[in-house]
């Protein structure tokens, strides 16, 4: 009986035993906790375009009557006649989009027309006034002194006017000539000047 009885005992201890095990480890504290990164990507986007003319440098409407200005639609481009002493709208306009980083803005102006072109106010003299101002150590590239935000445009220059002094020899070898306009946009963080920002990214372009 009282073999039966330790052996009893025995058992319950073990019971006992087990029991606390289970219940010390249950008694642990725990938590759980985890952060997730949403990451977005940056972007600097820009157009160019400048209002729609005839070939007389006139604004016109899509459906070629002469309009004002800001009634004209917006083009890529357009052909002129060139004929001496004559005046012709072209107003390259660079516009940062909408959801644009911050930026700075870059023009260059390649001229084929060379020197026949002038009047009251030259490309040079309307880049000049507008706040453009020639990139150290480049020929045609423009820059200005602040950085662009989304949703602002910028005005290259307004128009240009060929020599009254170009004779019919000299106007027939401009034919196929252009006045060409490229506009470039760097992300303004990480740059403190235009011209820092122009010699890291494009150089010598």
């Amino acid at each position: 009986m009282k073999t039966r009885t330790k052996v009893l005992g025995l058992m319950m201890a073990a019971v006992l035993l087990v029991s606390a095990t289970i219940f010390g480890t249950m008694a642990y504290l725990t938590d759980t906790k985890s952060v997730t990164n949403t990451f977005t990507v940056g972007k600097v986007a820009i157009t160019l375009d400048e209002a729609k003319v005839n070939e007389m440098g006139k604004p016109v409407n899509n459906d070629g009557a002469e309009v004002g200005l800001n009634e004209a639609p917006r083009v890529s481009e357009n052909t002129y006649k060139l004929m001496p002493g004559h005046t012709y709208v072209k107003d390259p306009t660079i516009k940062v989009a909408s959801g644009s980083e911050d930026c700075w803005l870059f023009v260059k102006v390649e001229n084929e027309l060379g020197n026949n072109i002038e009047g009251t106010s030259t490309i040079a003299d309307q880049l000049e006034a507008k706040g453009w101002k020639l990139i150290d150590g480049t020929s045609n590239i423009y820059g200005r002194d602040s950085t662009n935000a989304a949703g602002s445009s910028e005005v290259v220059f307004d128009n240009f006017t060929i020599s009254g002094e170009v004779n019919n020899a000299a106007l027939a070898g401009y034919a196929g000539k252009t006045v060409k306009v490229t506009a470039y946009a760097v992300q303004a963080d990480g740059f403190t000047t235009a011209s820092a920002a122009w010699n890291a990214t494009f150089g010598n372009n």
